[in-house]
């Protein structure tokens, strides 16, 4: 069997080697345009993932029989919509659907329209609407935090927990000229309350139809211990039993999976894919933060360590429609994964260090090295290539366990500038992070 898997960081690494750990049958994978650890596992192709004309004419010319699509971009462009207007089979939300993450105000307005729990909100056409929005006495008053989000995709910059007015001032003044994230996405920007309580991320598969849950997970969304400095793609990720108890999971599952799943129909666009939901435990209950329609980044490293099933017989389910057929099985126990990044991340980094001590890992089913950001050197040296460059995962029976696995690794890895945080896993966010 043929897949392509669209994408090049860590969560598709993940993917990659997931597919081909608990597959069946042999199975032939590329992966446009992946990173150094992908080739390891697959065929590397130099496309890129916003290329749709190139990677359907790459899927058509060899008799691609699946294509996963990792990234957030490609989807809210319809990729999806694309290839199956051309008759080939890929994994992933149309466009309609996308836009439950490509537009936060769709998906706030979505969450209205179906009565699903989430902060109130306002969204903003203007600069002044804006700031006439967070100076009015809605949010409470003026010290208190308030959340500022660019509308579109802002590749998690989009989005700053304000501690006071006046700095909710100059994140609208900042998002609105564009100096933070494209002009484009925060041409609508919305204002939140501020959310109180413990974060969790719940990720299900969906076929339109039916769903199955994966382990919740905790990211680590800040660069610095104690959830200090600012906002990145995700430091870390664990999954464990402690995260959130089977009450909790049946109450979100009956106010906000269904509930979700049942609108998109209604609204005649219903979800297939990966559908992964940000939550805040709060006093009154689970309140939606935000949806993304694919796999997270750590979030998936976390979480595919403990499958067990066949991740091709899943995606298959979703396409056609039969994931009540399909038994989706996890491992019982827990798992974490530690990202190491560049020095100077989430700002400016620097790349081409020489990644050393990785033949000093040993590497199993309960221990990966997912890449995220590496490339090859003229010389034939692995060396870093992005922000975030390896995210070192583990399984075991406890989360004690699984952590230990993980910085047991870290320790022998590195390169000039490496930088990650020591509390993965440890330090439990009491506030809206972000995202």
């Amino acid at each position: 069997m043929k897949i392509l898997v669209i994408g090049s960081g860590g969560r598709e690494h993940a993917l990659i080697w997931a597919l081909k750990q608990n597959s069946a049958s042999p199975l032939k994978v590329y992966c446009a345009p992946g990173n150094a650890g992908i080739a390891s596992l697959g065929e590397c192709v130099n496309i890129s993932a916003d290329d749709h004309f190139a990677l359907r004419e790459f899927a058509r010319s060899n008799a691609i029989d699946l294509t996963i699509v990792g990234p957030e971009v490609p989807l809210a462009n319809g990729i999806v919509d694309e290839f199956q207007s051309g008759g080939l089979k890929i994994v992933g939300p149309s466009q309609a659907a996308a836009r439950l993450e490509s537009s936060k105000a769709f998906a706030k307005d979505f969450m209205q329209r179906h009565a699903l729990p989430t902060a109130d909100y306002v969204v903003a056409h203007s600069r002044d609407e804006a700031l006439a929005a967070v100076r009015s006495a809605r949010f409470g008053d003026t010290n208190a935090p308030v959340v500022v989000k660019a509308d579109g995709l802002a590749a998690g910059k989009g989005v700053i927990v304000a501690r006071s007015r006046a700095e909710a001032e100059r994140a609208i003044v900042e998002l609105s000229s564009g100096s933070v994230v494209a002009q484009e996405s925060a041409s609508r920007i919305l204002i939140e309350e501020a959310l109180e309580g413990r974060e969790v991320s719940v990720l299900l598969f969906a076929d339109g139809q039916d769903y199955a849950l994966m382990p919740a997970a905790r990211d680590h969304k800040r660069i610095g211990e104690n959830d200090t400095g600012p906002n990145t793609g995700g430091m870390g990720a664990i999954t464990d039993a402690s995260i959130i108890d089977g009450e909790t999971v049946e109450q979100i599952v009956r106010e906000v999976v269904e509930p979700t799943l049942n609108g998109a129909v209604k609204e005649g666009f219903p979800f297939r894919g990966v559908l992964f939901i940000g939550l805040m435990l709060t006093a009154a209950g689970p309140k939606v933060l935000e949806y993304n329609v694919r796999f997270g980044d750590p979030e998936t490293q976390a979480i595919l360590i403990r499958l067990e099933s066949d991740l091709v017989e899943i995606f298959q389910a979703l396409v056609d429609g039969r994931l009540r057929d399909v038994d989706v099985r996890w491992r019982a126990g827990s798992s974490a994964c530690v990202v190491l990044a560049s020095g100077g991340y989430p700002a400016a980094y620097q790349t081409g260090a020489l990644i050393a001590g990785l033949d000093r890992v040993i590497v199993g089913p309960a221990l990966q090295v997912f890449h995220a950001g590496t490339s090859w050197s003229e010389r034939g040296e692995l060396v870093t290539a992005g922000g975030r460059v390896l995210g070192i995962t583990a399984w075991q029976p406890t989360l004690d366990a699984a952590l230990a696995r993980c910085y047991e690794a870290v320790d022998r890895i590195n390169w000039p500038g490496k930088q990650y945080r020591r509390d993965i896993g440890r330090f439990e966010p009491h506030q809206q992070a972000g995202g």
